[in-house]
């Protein structure tokens, strides 16, 4: 269980402990409740009738043991086991920061966005250069997200392409996103026995494994199936082992429309919900008590390529109507936003971010990836969209809160002594009470005049995010891990965790 928040200090405190712990009072529901119960329907249907292909054997052995049967290669549920899965999940999933003041409360109206992708490229902005990520850069990522204010997690954003041995790889990547922020981290296990040594590791920093159990500072993200239909029997492993050992589990599946999943934004998100059924049901049968979240991702396929186009318009739809069915079930969710195309930071990525971005806040999707940083068609991770996605995020934010409504906001006393006096409201108290409370100020966005810009250095908004990132890169180091454990993985792995004297 967690324990209870610290109260923010002051105002500037309030606004921002406000938007990291958005409270979605006004969630929107684009497709009609009727409509919803019909894709509800057909993913179970799915389930139930065509089933899964490439199941592993201790999985048959658990479903078929509760009713389920085999037709060939195919496992086919139960309905009442994916229903009683469906009525017994988690309403709402901890994941807990390494610090109490990073807890996310993942469900009901709670929504988070943070980081994602796993990008094999680190993007320099100033020259526009595409490099294989490394190690380092990954640490330097989540460095960056620990101190940005709106991302409320760090999911594995870059690759550590430096590293071949696939356990290696697997521990390096936990022990450098868990030394690098205080924040819930998601990394990924290539096989069943990494996550043993992922899991040693949580539970060395939390000082034994109850605690973590307690409080889950780290979540594994387990694509556990390939659509169409069909298991990747060694991630489903690596889910069963998670949930064993106290592990939140993301069960993602990506369903390209058209390609991997049916061409229609129904079909897609019916699949795709069958797909991510079949993981949850899968966790609770091997561990009632397991935590785990839905991640569907029907994703768009641009069609005249083939490739992906998370900027796409029909990326909203998609997104919608699978999150809808999963408050329908009022199952926890994580989606894809912010996913653009763009090679870089411009137009076309700040407009793409903000629909995909601010859409799945609308729709109240509990976890937004790849909402921070992501270029490329995930194919990249910029520092600086780092900051100012982070930016676009309190923006988003902001602008979804809905206005408190009372006799005291509607200021009729206000309005009628203005009138009859100034004439402005500049200097009146409240104005001045709810200047820094009430209204969120970009740092990295211009507000100057244009005298103001005439006579200024005339950055555009990507110069200005790369100016903060290489200061927060050159001057922060997180210090929320104890000397010895810092010490400890230092000798371990080839991290630069040492503090500034």
């Amino acid at each position: 269980m967690s324990r209870k928040r610290r109260k923010p200090k002051n105002e500037a405190e309030l606004k921002n402990y406000n938007l990291k712990n958005f409270v979605n009072e006004k969630v929107y529901s684009p497709i009609e409740t009727n409509s919803v119960k019909k894709i509800a329907d057909a993913a179970i249907k799915i389930l139930a009738e065509i089933g899964m292909s490439d199941a592993p054997k201790e999985l048959c052995e658990l479903v078929l043991k509760r009713g389920g049967k085999l037709e060939g290669d195919r496992l086919i549920y139960p309905p009442n086991l994916i229903e009683n899965t469906i009525a017994k999940h988690q309403r709402v999933v901890l994941l807990a920061g390494q610090t109490i003041e990073n807890d996310l409360h993942v469900g009901g109206n709670h929504v988070y966005a943070g980081t994602g992708g796993a990008a094999p490229h680190l993007q320099n902005s100033k020259t526009n250069e595409y490099v294989p990520s490394k190690l380092k850069d990954l640490y330097n990522a989540a460095r960056l997200a620990d101190r940005l204010p709106n991302i409320s997690f760090f999911a594995r954003s870059l690759v550590a392409g430096d590293i071949e041995d696939p356990l290696e790889f697997d521990l390096s990547t936990a022990a450098a996103s868990l030394a690098g922020t205080s924040k819930h981290v998601i990394v990924q296990a290539a096989h069943f026995s990494h996550v043993n040594a992922i899991a040693e590791l949580c539970y060395k920093i939390a000082g034994g494994e109850e605690s973590f159990r307690k409080r889950p500072f780290l979540s594994l993200n387990v694509n556990h199936a390939v659509p169409p239909l069909r298991f990747d029997p060694e991630s489903v492993k690596v889910m069963l082992k998670a949930a064993n050992l106290g592990i939140p589990v993301h069960c993602n599946v990506f369903g390209q429309l058209g390609a991997s999943s049916p061409v229609t934004v129904a079909g897609s998100v019916s699949q795709t919900l069958a797909e991510t059924l079949a993981g949850l049901v899968s966790i609770h049968l091997i561990n009632p008590e397991a935590e785990s979240i839905a991640g569907p991702r029907p994703m768009i396929t641009d069609l005249r390529t083939g490739g992906m186009a998370g900027g796409a318009p029909e990326q909203l739809m998609a997104t919608a109507a699978a999150v809808q069915v999963l408050r329908y079930w009022e199952i926890p969710c994580s989606v894809i936003a912010g996913a653009t195309d763009s090679n870089s930071i411009d137009f076309q990525s700040g407009y793409e971010k903000a629909l995909t971005i601010n859409s799945a806040v609308q729709i109240g999707a509990n976890l937004i990836t790849q909402a921070a940083g992501s270029q490329a068609s995930l194919m990249a991770v910029n520092y600086s969209a780092m900051v100012a996605d982070n930016e676009l995020i309190g923006t988003i934010f902001r602008s979804n809160m809905v206005p408190e409504i009372n006799d005291e906001t509607l200021m009729y006393e206000s309005i009628k002594e203005v009138v009859n006096n100034d004439g402005h409201y500049l200097g009146h108290p409240e104005t001045y009470a709810r200047m820094k409370s009430d209204f969120y100020y970009p740092e990295i966005a211009e507000r100057k005049s244009i005298e103001e810009w005439a006579t200024s250095e005339q950055l555009h908004m990507g110069q200005r995010a790369e100016a903060q990132a290489s200061k927060i890169l050159s001057e922060y180091r997180p210090n929320h891990l104890p000397s010895k454990i810092i010490n400890e993985l230092i000798n371990r792995f080839s991290l630069d965790l040492k503090r500034p004297d």
